[in-house]
This record gives structure tokens, sequence and C-alpha cells, in this order.
């Protein structure tokens, strides 16, 4: 890779990353599933009506916002919003890429390899250390939901790359007019009226950053960079980049939030970063031109950080739309993010 698309990756993963921090700053100030309606609208609008929908038919648009949107990033806001620190939840939430690859299996027949097996049994260890953690001194409702969100992430990346759409950030935008109904729905219905008119009344500029931030930059600037670095390289070239993502995300939240990582959960992060690894990163095809290690000749499968490669060119991350094991989660929905299918980072 280009030093300028290196620096790019690691730009994209730290912005996801630290998205945790941002996710967290914004439910001081809304209520989680309005946050996640406010998330959708503004990533959305006014960006919908600029941009032709993609070529992708609409029972996948539908599905993947309903399950990226309401199931993934709404149950990842009310499992922080019931305590899971930030920094940990940057981290677990990568479980996703082991959904991702046993999804794929079962649906798509991409039988897991024996390293990827491997891979896949190591990082369901670090979540069970880190549950053990988690059991004794801290929320397990809000972890338990952070797993549940990184389920949903493998569906929906596995329904991105049976999408295939090819242009990740016109795909990611249609797929943010989705949740946006629902999400303001249930607010209404589970948190009330009232709390999310005293939200909207009390908004403040945080208020208003977090929002910016996690629509704008970690969507919308996040999926169309991931997008753009898997159109041009490799899938397996770009999706260790991923990896950095809870690097970022608990190394932020112990720099702005002062979270400290327990004994254990240091042992169980590197569990599952070392088996997301092995899930994630494959051997990469053989360049069309001995030496080249950049343009490949196949567009890229996947999209957001920590997600199965898909045919989008991981990932979500990485926040971010970040595939199984190629494409790295945010994310995202592409394949930002492990083996074959967008990764949205949070």
């Amino acid at each position: 890779m280009r030093p300028i698309h290196i620096a790019l990756a690691v730009l994209v993963a730290a912005l996801w990353g630290a998205n945790f921090v941002v996710i967290e700053a914004g439910l001081d100030h809304f209520p989680p599933l309005l946050f996640c309606a406010l998330r959708f609208l503004a990533a959305a609008v006014p960006a919908v009506f600029f941009i032709g929908k993609p070529p992708v038919a609409w029972r996948w648009i539908i599905g993947v916002g309903l399950v990226l949107g309401v199931a993934k990033f709404g149950v990842l806001f009310i499992g922080m919003d019931q305590g899971m620190p930030a920094g940990l939840s940057s981290l677990v939430v990568q479980i996703q890429a082991v959904f991702t690859a046993v999804f794929a299996a079962f649906v798509l027949g991409e039988r897991p390899g024996r390293i990827r097996i491997v891979g896949m049994t190591i990082a369901l260890s670090g979540i069970v250390l880190a549950a053990v953690d988690e059991g004794t001194s801290g929320p397990v409702l809000g972890f338990t939901l952070v797993i549940a969100s990184g389920a949903a992430w493998g569906v929906s990346n596995i329904m991105t790359r049976k999408a295939s759409p090819s242009d990740s950030l016109r795909f990611m935008i249609w797929v943010s007019t989705i949740p946006v109904l629902p999400l303001f729905a249930l607010s209404l219905i589970f948190e009330g009226p009232s709390e999310g008119r005293e939200a909207i009344a009390s908004l403040d500029w945080s208020g208003i950053g977090a929002v910016v931030y996690v629509a704008w930059v970690t969507t919308l600037f996040g999926f169309a960079a991931w997008g753009f670095l898997l159109r041009t390289y490799h899938a397996s070239t770009v999706a260790p980049f991923s990896l950095l993502v809870p690097v970022f995300g608990m190394s932020s939240a112990a720099l702005l939030l002062g979270e400290n990582m327990s004994l254990l959960q240091w042992p169980a992060a590197a569990l599952l970063v070392g088996g997301v690894a092995l899930t994630v990163l494959q051997r990469r095809p053989a360049p069309s031109t001995p030496g080249d290690d950049t343009p490949a000749d196949a567009p890229a499968d996947g999209t957001s950080p920590g997600a199965v490669p898909q045919p989008t060119g991981t990932a979500p991350a990485e926040e971010p739309t970040p595939a199984p094991a190629q494409t790295a989660t945010a994310t995202a929905t592409d394949d930002p993010d492990p083996d074959g299918s967008p990764r949205v980072p949070s």
C-alpha cells in the first residue's frame, strides 16, 4: 500500500475507535434509541436527496437497515447506556467477526478452514474470560447486549455480501434512511415522549457534536474512505487495519474517560484480538503483476472493519458497514468489517 493510503486506513480505524467514546458522551445527552435515530437521520439527510439509489434490490436496503441500524446499533447503544464501558465495548463487539464466519458457513456454504476455526475458538475464549470478569465486576446485561449487537452485525454482514453493493457510501446512505422511523417509534414507546423532549430542549453543542461525529465522521467519511481502500487493494490487505479499532477505542477511553482495564480484561483482549486476527486474516491472492501490492484485479469483497469480505470493495466498522474474516469490522456495512462482509464501526 502507498504510505498515504496506509495513513488513511489508520485514520479510519482511529476515528472508528474513538467513536465509542463519542457514543458514551452522546448517551449523556440522549436516551439510547433516540440518539441512534438521530445518528441515522443525520447520516441520511440531506445526502440521500443528492445521491441516487444504489443498484441494489430494496429488500437488501431495508433488511440491512433494520438489522444493522435497529438491531446492531440500537442494541449497542442500549448496552452502553446500561453501563458497558466504551473501551470494552469497542473490543467485545469485534466478536462479530466470529458470528460472520459462522453465519457465512451456514448461509453461504463457506466452510472455515482449520486456522479460522482455531481463531474463532481463541476469540470465543477471550469473550468467555471477559464475561467472567464482567460477571464479578461489571454490568452483565450491558455485556450481553453488546454480544448480541455483534451477532446482529454478523447477520448484516452476510446480508450486505448478498446485496453486493458496488458503491459502499451510496449504499450506506440509503441504508441509513431505513432505521430512522422504527428507532423514533421505539424511542417513543420505551423511552417516552417526555424524555425525548427534554433531551432535545436541553441540546447543547456537545450533544450536537456527538450526533455529527457518529453520523458524518464515522458513518459517511469512514465508510467512504474504507470503501475506497477496499476497491483499491485486496480485502486481505485492508482488513488487518480494522484490528486497530479496539486498540484506539480502549486507549481513547482510557485517556478521555479514565477507564481502566482489569487484570482479566488484558488477557481477554489479547485472546479476542488474536483470535479475530486468525479469523479475519487470509492469504492474499497473488497480484496480477509480480511484486504489485496495489490495485486488485477484482473488486474487493467487503467493506467495514472486521467483517466478511463482500463484493463492495469492512468493514465498521467501525464505526463504523467497518466481512466475515476478510474485511475487518464498523462497521458499517459492506464488509468494514472480517470474512467477506461489511462491518460498520459503531
